[in-house]
């Protein structure tokens, strides 16, 4: 029966625009299933990521390939009128600039050929709090870090045997221990750098300490160099992109890779992958109702954004199937849902 319930859901969130609520749902069911057990469902337990791996496995077990990528970013769905707890509170939001109140959801997406299937998620969770010195405003702090959860995220998919052997994320999550961590599961890892990103081309530059921003490097797009990291031991491939911006001004980005069997065309090319997640978010609010319940606790807010990732696989699975986007897909329901309302509202006139 949980089972029913969660494929109800979940198709209820895909064809749903507005509000995803129990009592909307039943509605739509006319009453088939009622609110009060939709909801019962919804409070009964938190699901996480292991039961996402649980939904989606046997279809990444009949795509995956050894030289696949594991992609890890996150995203805030902003709640501003909502109250606040340990999972809906402020978090920085990096596009807009300022602090926003919302859910902060970190998200790893296994891209394989042309599908993109979440395998883990965590919702960050700030659950200690405490009276900031200089504003004496009360704050709210995780236990932790988006880093450390990434880096768990990433030994579970190696402990469900995930083919993969690539890792990409941006510069927010280039650290050294991130670095570290990766190579020790025996991946690599291609990540986007801070401009400022000390590094050395040589091995006496890099024992005299005699390090230069990236930035300063003279490269021409997808042109690749060796060199070292400051304070990371492994010799690793620099690679620039240069891009030209909406406004004709000329955009860099600097990428780093611990593959040195690549080459800076093919570095390239696999980091372009990354922007899979960019879509994967963008969706997962627009497609899959992420944020779209109005519950009050924290497990009936954890619940509806893992039936949200899960309704995204679902839409995945739709796409493959019938070789049409998520915004068309969805597109087509509404168009369907309104030649059904117009019937329905011609009968009530001619009545």
């Amino acid at each position: 029966m949980e089972k029913i319930k969660l494929e109800l859901y979940t198709d209820y969130l895909i064809c749903n625009n507005g509000f995803a609520t129990a009592t909307g749902l039943s509605a739509m069911m006319e009453g088939d299933i009622s609110h009060d057990q939709m909801t019962r469902f919804l409070a009964s337990k938190a699901f996480t990521s292991k039961d996402l791996w649980g939904q989606v496995k046997a279809t990444v077990r009949q795509i995956e390939q050894e030289d696949d990528c594991l992609i890890f970013d996150d995203t805030i769905q902003e709640k501003a009128w909502t109250d606040e707890n340990e999972i809906m509170c402020w978090h920085f939001d990096h596009c807009k600039g300022r602090s926003v109140k919302g859910i902060n959801l970190l998200n790893a997406l296994y891209y394989s050929g042309e599908v993109s299937i979440p395998v883990a998620f965590e919702v960050v969770r700030k659950p200690y709090q405490f009276s900031d010195v200089k504003t004496r405003k009360v704050k709210r702090a995780s236990e932790f870090t988006k880093n450390e959860l990434m880096r768990e995220m990433i030994a579970t998919s190696v402990a469900n045997a995930i083919k993969f052997r690539y890792v990409l994320t941006d510069s927010w999550f280039a650290s050294k221990e991130n670095f570290e961590f990766i190579l020790k599961k025996d991946k690599h890892f291609i990540s986007a750098l801070k401009d400022n990103r000390l590094v050395a081309l040589t091995e006496d530059d890099k024992k005299e300490g005699r390090f230069v921003r990236i930035s300063q490097l003279e490269l021409a797009d997808q042109q690749a160099v060796r060199g070292w990291m400051k304070g990371f031991p492994h010799e690793v491939l620099f690679v620039r992109r240069v891009f030209t911006n909406k406004d004709g001004s000329i955009g860099l980005l600097n990428l780093v890779c611990s593959d040195l069997a690549c080459n800076g065309e093919q570095a390239a090319t696999i980091y372009q992958k990354r922007w899979k997640v960019e879509e994967f978010h963008k969706s997962l609010k627009s497609n899959a109702g992420l944020a779209k319940s109005p519950t009050r606790t924290v497990t009936t807010q954890n619940n509806p954004v893992f039936m949200s990732i899960y309704a995204m696989f679902k839409l995945e699975c739709l796409k493959i199937k019938h070789k049409a986007n998520h915004f068309a897909l969805r597109t087509k329901l509404f168009i369907k849902a309104n030649q059904i309302a117009y019937e329905e509202l011609q009968k009530l006139l001619a009545a």
